[in-house]
């Protein structure tokens, strides 16, 4: 299955620098930039309208050289005041289109950065509740700097919004023989849950000077981020540092979105080859021989260009594909969420869980042609699926192909995570994101694509569009979508005044907040639960379907 990939460039990079002065939390009365001291030292943002912003806050040191494939290591503190106005770097990442061995603009392996978003009248020990943005990318693109996802409103409503950036691509996740004998009481694998771990711990140690409640912290990202959001829910050393958790377009079984995480050593039957093999055929790719400290000195010496390739490639020679996803390296990442969740071992929190009504069309899951080469692929469940699927017999093939891919990959493993949450007896709330804006619609036939919730939770639609296109339904849609949120980070609970109820799930009711194509929100009974019934069936026997070159 092909990773995803969302690869933001941006055009104009500066890097954080700093003057020094001394002060505390301040409001906007005669004060003309706000200043906060933190663990590492006293940091100055700047004030946007009602809203005391600081970019470029760095959570961790540079993971450069000897810290290259390291976990992140501390900030060297400042003196005096240290500017925060400005984005930093994106982590190193492919340019979008571009071909290989190129690195997008902007992007750099000095990249350990976070941004902030808080009340300006607030200060320190005000208890806000807090919100963290992982973002998305197929872990190997993206950024925490997108103005989609600007913290403006969840700030004016009393939400402190953090942003953050942590390594991608084979920075991100990478196994080498010599990698698991350097520094053994170090985890290994994968780096980027090692980095948002590290950006959780600076929330827990600085959010009360900005006004913050590290006791309420809320956890949320869309595709690779919403992946994330479930590991982290599985990670050992991940516990205490977020008390809730939503999750847009991110699945929640093995086997789907990213790849189940591979082990670092051991061959898995869900994926032939150990990630410290594929560790080894990247570094023959680039003629290096060998699995030793000489050869992984060699791997350090490359440039952040060399090895920012997507992840995707062959090795070469006709060996196993080159993978850069998540690792299940058995100290940090002990188990897949799936696993987890079924074990009841996940953190007890309140979960967000939902995907978009059309995710992504074409051959993302499988390479059919045709509804019934489609169909065929369930087996003795074919005539299921086509009732499920097309119970005229008159709906296009391309519309029959983004809902198979979206269920299988996103909504029924959405599902599947909330009954599990329900089962251990936590509250999970379930959506569908259907809305299509009249500006996208010949974009999107069938319904909501990837990534398209994103700006209305937000409510920046301007950053995905352009005010010209966007209508009144369009920004109340945003409004209500974004007071979901801001209420389910102060409570745990989404409902509040003026917004249609959302249910709790219940398995047994199954019911969603449905966000309807025209802009309707109502909670009712999944009108998908065929199609999901169908393909929870084919998820528990997929193993023979595999087997029969099935789904």
């Amino acid at each position: 299955m092909n990773l995803m990939r969302n690869k933001i460039s941006v055009l104009i990079i500066l890097f954080c620098s700093g003057l020094f002065a001394q002060a505390q939390v301040a409001n906007t009365v005669n004060v003309k930039t706000p200043e906060v001291r933190i663990g590492s030292g006293i940091i100055q943002g700047t004030f946007e309208e009602n809203v005391s912003v600081f970019k470029g806050i760095p959570y961790a040191a540079p993971p450069i050289g000897e810290f290259r494939w390291r976990p992140p290591q501390p900030v060297e503190p400042w003196k005096g005041v240290k500017e925060v106005t400005e984005f930093c770097t994106d982590c190193a990442q492919g340019g979008w289109g571009a071909s290989p061995g190129t690195i997008a603009e902007g992007s750099s392996e000095d990249c350990l950065y976070l941004n902030l978003w808080a009340p300006s009248e607030a200060s320190a020990g005000d208890r806000l509740p807090v919100m963290v943005w992982i973002h998305g990318g197929g872990f190997t693109g993206g950024s925490g700097s997108g103005p989609q996802t600007f913290g403006n409103h969840f700030a004016k409503q009393g939400v402190i919004l953090v942003t953050i950036n942590y390594r991608l691509g084979r920075l991100g996740h990478f196994a080498f023989p010599a990698l698991s004998k350097e520094h053994p009481e170090e985890p290994k694998g994968s780096y980027a849950y090692m980095d948002q771990i590290a950006a959780l711990q600076w929330v827990q140690k600085n959010i009360n000077a900005f006004g913050g409640d590290p006791g309420n912290v809320t956890i949320f990202g869309f595709s690779a981020g919403g992946v994330s959001v479930h590991t982290l829910m599985t990670i050992p050393s991940a516990k205490g540092l977020f008390h809730k958790a939503i999750s847009e377009s991110g699945g929640g079984r093995d086997g789907v979105l990213t790849g189940r995480p591979i082990s670092k050593d051991n061959i898995d039957p869900m994926y032939p080859v150990s990630a410290e093999t594929i560790g080894i055929n990247f570094a023959r790719k680039n003629g290096i021989m060998g699995a030793d400290q000489d050869a992984l000195s060699k791997l350090r010496s490359l440039t952040a260009r060399e090895i920012v390739d997507g992840g995707q490639e062959n090795d070469g020679e006709g060996g196993p594909r080159i993978y850069s996803g998540p690792i299940l390296d058995g100290k940090l990442v002990v188990e897949t969420a799936e696993s987890g969740y079924k074990g009841g071992r996940q953190m007890k929190v309140p979960l967000i869980i939902g995907s978009n009504s059309a995710e992504i069309g074409g051959g993302f899951v499988n390479s059919s042609s045709t509804k019934e080469e489609l169909f065929s692929m369930f087996g003795k469940w074919a005539d299921e699926a086509r009732i499920a699927y097309d119970p005229d017999g008159d709906s296009e093939f391309a519309e029959v192909i983004t809902k198979f891919n979206t269920d299988w990959v996103w909504t029924e493993p959405a599902r599947f995570t909330a009954k599990w949450f329900a089962k251990n007896g936590m509250p999970a709330y379930f959506y569908q994101f259907g809305y299509v804006p009249q500006a996208l619609k010949e974009r999107m036939p069938y319904g909501a694509g990837h990534g398209s919730e994103v700006a209305f939770v937000f409510n920046n639609l301007n950053a995905r569009w352009g005010s010209p296109d966007t209508t009144t339904e369009d920004e109340k849609v945003a409004r209500i979508m974004n007071g979901y949120w801001v209420n389910f980070a102060k409570t745990g609970n989404p409902n509040g005044p003026g917004l249609a109820e959302w249910p709790v799930y219940d398995s047994k009711k199954n019911e969603i907040l449905d966000i309807e194509v025209d802009g309707k929100i109502v909670g009712k009974a999944d009108p998908r639960k065929a199609r999901l019934d169908l393909i929870e069936k084919a998820f528990k026997f997929r193993a023979d379907i595999q087997t029969r070159g099935g789904i």
